[in-house]
């Protein structure tokens, strides 16, 4: 007999125990001894402005931008012989880039349109926009100078190039875990135009 006390005393403190611990969940409390979070591993992609013309030290700052903002993945020029992630390509055109999140091992390309240049938009917020599409941000044409993804449908006066704490936060939850393959092709390529 002791010993079946015994055991329905274990049972119903486990059950009290789970009873309180099911209330502090429901109430919005987290476990006493809660295991720390591993921080994310961090995603480098590399690109290549060797077709970039004019425009090598604006991409540069345009990484910087990027790399200031967030800490789950970082953009760096690439080494020689280095796989490239994103390559730069100046035209004559109006900016485009592939929409990714683009992958350590995918790749994809940013066309610097120096239409835009020409009508008065500022470079570095042209390319941290387009660099912010191949971290998988898609256009948000707010019309708002503080939404760095509202790209052209900003006053040309705009010269804000860092993004806003959504723009962050999505692409931080883009690079949350480290994903070591791009299963499919890139190819949606998204249009600035205004």
């Amino acid at each position: 007999m002791l010993k079946t006390k015994s055991t329905l005393r274990r049972i119903l403190t486990l059950v009290a125990a789970n009873a309180a611990l099911g209330a502090a969940v429901v109430a919005g409390a987290a476990p006493a001894a809660a295991a720390p979070t591993a921080p994310a591993a961090v995603t480098t992609l590399t690109y290549d402005d060797s077709l970039a013309g004019e425009f090598k030290s604006v991409v540069a700052d345009g990484a910087a931008v990027w790399n200031a903002a967030v800490t789950n993945v970082r953009i760096v020029k690439a080494a020689a012989g280095q796989r490239v992630n994103i390559r730069v390509i100046a035209d004559d055109g109006w900016p485009r880039a592939t929409l990714g999140p683009i992958r350590a091992s995918g790749s994809g390309t940013v066309w610097f349109g120096r239409r835009a240049v020409q009508q008065g938009y500022s470079p570095l917020r042209i390319i941290a926009h387009e660099f912010g599409h191949s971290l998988g941000l898609p256009d948000r044409r707010t019309g708002l100078c503080a939404d760095l993804m509202s790209g052209s449908s900003a006053p040309v006066t705009c010269a804000n190039a860092q993004p806003n704490p959504t723009e962050r936060s999505v692409v931080q939850r883009n690079y949350a875990t480290a994903v070591a393959t791009q299963d499919t092709a890139l190819t949606l390529v998204v249009s600035d135009a205004a």
